[in-house]
């Protein structure tokens, strides 16, 4: 069960997202205030944090630019009333991986966090071997005997994560949000131009596959 850490100073806010993480499936750990937070982020294992930016002491921001300056990489959702286009600039700046603005709809959340969390298992899983080719994270490369190529960013993420899950089939919706983002302004075509173009680069790989599944999207196959 994934745990996530609420950092937010109003009660009632604060046992109402409890309860929507628990009713679906989520174990939520509550902090009052940043400090409580960075104590909790010490002695317990937490997979993703929520955190208000408005909060008493160490705000949103100063605890977010702490954890990513310690190098805590686990993802960020930052819930605020503060809606300026300068406040959420600002917390991409000091590094959320998310924002949403208060009053927030809890199916919306829930959906946000499913995506970070899926975002993040990528991260972590820093290389895929298929035989001879090798899928490095780190670098962007995919390299398969001497030959080495290395793809642009989203290139890249969008083959890790197919092939992370052979066999399974991803909507072109699913894969927007985990790689390009809820809010991003690109359409359902640029999934489609980015699999032709690894279609045409590994066209010379019988190792394994990109299948169109008429309808509803797509699914890598592992041909070894």
């Amino acid at each position: 069960m994934f745990q996530i850490l609420i950092v937010e100073d109003d009660k009632n806010t604060r046992k109402l997202m409890e309860a929507v993480l628990k009713e679906n499936g989520y174990y939520p750990i509550p902090a009052k205030d940043g400090m409580e937070a960075l104590r909790l982020l010490d002695t317990c294992h937490i997979d993703l944090v929520i955190m208000d930016i408005m909060l008493p002491g160490l705000d949103g921001y100063e605890l977010t630019r702490q954890l990513r300056e310690t190098h805590f990489s686990l993802p960020i959702l930052m819930v605020t009333a503060k809606q300026l286009p300068e406040d959420k600039k600002k917390g991409f700046i000091v590094g959320t991986d998310d924002y949403m603005i208060k009053p927030v709809d809890e199916e919306e959340m829930i959906l946000r966090i499913k995506a970070l969390l899926r975002r993040a298992q990528i991260v972590n899983e820093h290389r895929i071997t298929l035989g001879p080719v090798v899928l490095d994270y780190d670098a962007l490369t995919v390299s398969r005997g001497s030959e080495v190529q290395t793809l642009p960013r989203k290139e890249f993420y969008l083959l890790y994560k197919l092939l992370s899950y052979p066999g399974k089939i991803f909507t072109r919706v699913q894969l927007m949000d985990e790689i390009w983002g809820m809010e991003s302004e690109s359409d359902d075509n640029t999934i489609n131009v980015h699999v032709n173009r690894l279609r045409r680069r590994f066209e010379g790989y019988p190792e394994f596959s990109i299948e169109t599944i008429r309808g509803l999207g797509y699914k890598a196959v592992k041909n070894i």
